[in-house]
């Protein structure tokens, strides 16, 4: 999914000669604190509910205020992955568009970004999650996928990141299309990789004890 598909075309943009009770109207009915500034679809800016709010900031007109985020910006064709670390980067509630002319398209809000993130086929489909604790000279994501698909497992999607109590180590997070990870957490830790942590894992004694079961639903059939 690109940035052009997840533009929010309800979110209007302002005009510099806006009124700030044009602004704080929209910002109401929309129950947003941020609205792009447009003018000749240039983009200028975002203003946002602070500014308009601040006693020491009492402008008639929008383009009147100290205007943020002019670098809060994506172009149409990027992914939104890209959007993602823009919109974390900047730490705004909404992201730019523009195409390859620099025009202003529209606005992705961060809501549109978690919804898109939600339907994603890897976050929607079952399977546990793993996280590896490694040093960048250990980071091989082919040699992992490697490790994890000898054991009939496939890894849907791949997350790298730095670890948050060491940025000189990295944290992977991956989502496999299996619960069952009991057999690929033995060959990953038997290759020398260390899994800090496992989320969604079905319990191995809940799965063995289905098993069982199974068995003795067949022998008295």
């Amino acid at each position: 999914m690109i940035a052009k598909e997840l533009i929010n075309y309800m979110i209007p943009p302002l005009k510099p000669k806006d009124s700030v009770a044009r602004a704080q109207q929209w910002m109401d009915e929309l129950r947003l604190s941020e609205l792009p500034v447009v003018e000749e679809g240039k983009f200028l800016g975002l203003i946002d509910e602070e500014l308009l709010f601040n006693d020491a900031l009492k402008y008639p007109y929008v383009g009147d205020y100290p205007l943020v985020g002019n670098q809060c910006v994506v172009r149409s064709g990027v992914h939104y992955y890209e959007v993602l670390k823009i919109s974390n980067e900047f730490g705004f509630k909404l992201v730019a568009v523009l195409d390859e002319l620099d025009q202003f398209v529209g606005v992705i809000s961060t809501m549109d970004l978690v919804e898109a993130f939600a339907k994603n086929a890897s976050v929607t489909s079952p399977g546990a999650i793993l996280a590896l604790r490694l040093k960048l000279k250990d980071y091989s994501l082919s040699e992992i996928c490697r490790i994890i698909e000898s054991n009939q497992v496939k890894v849907l999607s791949s997350y790298l990141s730095p670890h948050s109590l060491d940025p000189s180590e990295l944290l992977l997070t991956l989502k496999l299309n299996t619960e069952e990870v009991t057999h690929i957490k033995m060959s990953l830790e038997n290759n020398g990789f260390f899994i800090e942590d496992t989320y969604n894992e079905q319990n191995s004694s809940n799965l063995e004890k289905e098993r069982l079961d199974i068995l003795l639903k067949y022998l008295k059939i």
